[in-house]
């Protein structure tokens, strides 16, 4: 089921709120404080997991569930109970004593008890062949790196090649960031409660998450609603590219070249024209009216060559620029730029022009270095980096900030006075005061050029009138729904001109009816 839309201060078109840690307990604290019992919700739980274990996996046997001492735990526990009183082979692997098991995990504990299962502790053992894993161990709350005796656990599951399902998040996963805790259970499919958790969604989850799951167990909508404004920090709109263009709309019959705007590329230093061309391209296939290429010299006759809608110039000094920018709706900087002489003179004129502005790849590298550059620009602000490229921006390592891309996507975001797109596995957008985040795209992704095609896509929405907020994040989607459709064909070997030839058919819909 979807849950209600947040309660955030945005016209950007979401289908669900992940949130954090927090917010999902206190969520569970309202529902239990509107009269749902704690243990009936821990009931719902077992029985939905239960229930997904059958449909999953009915002909492996036994079940093996792995207990930790919380209510994560005792989700478990309920899940064991419910296999013992249908009759099916059911073991419980206890990582805490059930004696110091405490509230409804203690209650759960004594139905399995009662119900007949075998609970033991668990002392190195690996799972039956041929039976199916609940992980049970580790839910939400886990903060620091996973304890030895639950590390090992872990690895005896991973190891055992039997399929797992993981009760709310797979265990050792950061609920918050999507980071790996020293070790995580590789699910086959993870079953999430009350709140989808943000850190499922990014990072290192999609090696672990398997396929997502989501029971609300049946908590009244208005529940949602009760989060105060307040506790609402961190909260992350989950984007829908069909929702975001359908907000959008069709463009007007009446629509000519002149409205829908005119992006001006800035790059292709020496040896990297096929970057600009990438953004130019990839900017004239998502709708804008015109696109200019402000490139080296040496390399017009090339581009018109390979994209004869572009209008290439080319350009050595930041005076042959300027008429350039005068007839630009969007600047788009960065894409082979280059951190030499001619790229930073490039950018300095750009910013002077106080067009809005988008900075990708070697504009990010010159404003790290130089970060008063940005001192001079009055325009709205688009920062698009790689994670190699934001820790450069942010002065810290790539380790550091990926540890929670959530914060370092708001704190770049503020630094800068920009709207930020985060790229990696689940693309984190902070704009607006608000976060975002895209789950699409596909790991065929990895190889040059994308993220000039992304600057270009970004670019050309902004050209056709969208904020800058909506730009990034219907461009993020955009730019993963068509990688994905472009992936069908494999994604080892997918080019960045794939996804380009894709964009036609996603922005007008026509994708979705393929």
């Amino acid at each position: 089921m979807s849950l209600p839309p947040p309660s955030l201060s945005t016209a950007i078109a979401v289908d669900q709120v992940l949130y954090t840690a927090a917010q999902v307990r206190e969520l569970d604290r309202l529902a239990i404080a509107s009269g749902i019992a704690g243990f009936e919700l821990m009931r719902r739980a077992g029985q939905t997991a239960f229930d997904c274990v059958q449909q999953r996996w009915p002909d492996h046997s036994p079940l093996e569930v792995f207990c930790g001492g919380g209510n994560n735990g005792g989700d478990g526990y309920v899940v064991a109970a419910l296999a013992a009183e249908a009759g099916l082979p059911v073991r419980v692997w206890a990582l805490a004593s059930p004696e110091l098991l405490s509230g409804d995990a203690a209650l759960a504990a004594q139905w399995a008890r009662g119900a007949g299962v075998a609970i033991l502790p668990w002392q190195g053992e690996r799972p039956e062949p041929g039976s199916v894993v609940v992980d049970a161990m580790l839910g939400i709350g886990l903060q620091g790196e996973v304890r030895e005796h639950y590390a090992a656990a872990i690895l005896a599951v991973n190891s055992s090649a039997v399929p797992v399902l993981a009760i709310d998040i797979p265990s050792g996963l950061c609920s918050d960031s999507g980071r790996i805790l020293g070790i995580t259970i590789k699910a086959d499919e993870t079953l999430s409660f009350i709140g989808l958790k943000r850190g499922l969604f990014t990072l290192d989850a999609l090696e672990c998450v398997g396929v997502l799951h989501f029971a609300s167990l049946a908590i009244p909508r208005a529940i949602y609603g009760q989060l105060a404004e307040e506790q609402l920090g961190g909260a992350v709109g989950h984007l829908s590219v069909g929702a975001m263009l359908a907000a959008w709309g069709a463009r007007p019959r009446n629509a000519h070249k002149g409205v829908a705007g005119h992006v001006l590329v800035v790059g292709g230093d020496y040896g990297m024209a096929g970057a600009a061309l990438l953004a130019a391209s990839a900017a004239a296939r998502s709708g804008a009216g015109l696109v200019s290429c402000a490139t080296r010299p040496e390399h017009v006759a090339a581009l018109l060559a390979a994209r004869p809608e572009l209008m290439a110039h080319g350009v050595n000094t930041a005076q042959d620029l300027q008429s350039l920018l005068i007839r630009a709706t969007v600047v788009v900087i960065g894409p082979g730029l280059g951190q030499q002489a001619w790229g930073r003179e490039m950018l300095a004129a750009a910013l002077a022009a106080n067009k809005p502005m988008l900075f990708d790849a070697d504009a990010l590298n010159i404003i790290a270095s130089e970060p008063q550059l940005l001192l001079s620009h009055r325009g709205p602000r688009i920062l698009t980096p790689h994670p190699g490229e934001a820790a450069r921006l942010m002065a810290c390592s790539t380790a550091a900030l990926q540890a929670d891309r959530f914060a370092a996507a708001t704190v770049m975001a503020d630094r800068f006075t920009a709207s930020v797109l985060l790229k990696g596995s689940g693309t984190v957008i902070a704009a607006d005061s608000s976060l975002y985040l895209c789950s699409g795209g596909n790991p065929g992704m990895a190889s040059g050029g994308m993220g000039d095609v992304l600057s270009g896509v970004i670019g050309a929405f902004v050209a056709q009138g969208l904020s800058p907020e909506r730009a990034v994040c219907l461009g993020a989607c955009v730019h993963a729904e068509a990688a994905d459709i472009a992936a069908r064909a494999g994604e080892r070997g997918m080019l960045a001109s794939d996804v380009i030839e894709q964009l036609r058919s996603v922005i007008n819909g026509y994708a979705a009816l393929s």
